[in-house]
């Protein structure tokens, strides 16, 4: 049987932020914190000798790194999350990973309590 495959990971941070480019007294323009949900999805054949499109451990490993960076920190000091709207976080998730995994799809950035989501799909 042939066709393509997806896989999805999902790993969590918590973080602050704020928009600068708001106004003075915007709401957003106040550091404030979420608990954002990361899902990053993989596309590809099935491996012939392992029967998957990518070992989850390896996708463990280097999601973890991500994590690590992002958990429990200012988003607005990482370099490249100055304006760090969902939207930006998904980019710059993705860029971190096109490397690792050629047939990234998509990142999905999700602030689950504000009922909020941001799905950035990568043009193939």
């Amino acid at each position: 049987m042939s066709g393509t495959f997806e896989i999805t990971k999902r790993f969590t941070f918590e973080a602050a932020h704020h928009f600068p480019q708001m106004g003075e007294g915007h709401r957003y323009a106040r550091v404030h914190g979420h608990s954002f949900e990361v899902d990053v999805t993989i596309a590809g054949a099935r491996d012939a000798e392992h029967g998957w499109v990518v070992d989850f451990d390896e996708v463990d490993r280097v999601l973890g790194g991500l994590r690590e960076t992002l958990c429990h920190t200012y988003l607005n000091e990482i370099e490249g999350l100055e304006n760090p709207s969902l939207e930006n976080i998904a980019i710059w998730i993705a860029e971190k990973l096109k490397t690792d995994f050629p047939g990234l799809t998509r990142v999905a950035v999700k602030r689950p309590t504000c009922g909020e989501a941001c799905t950035y799909t990568l043009a193939g």
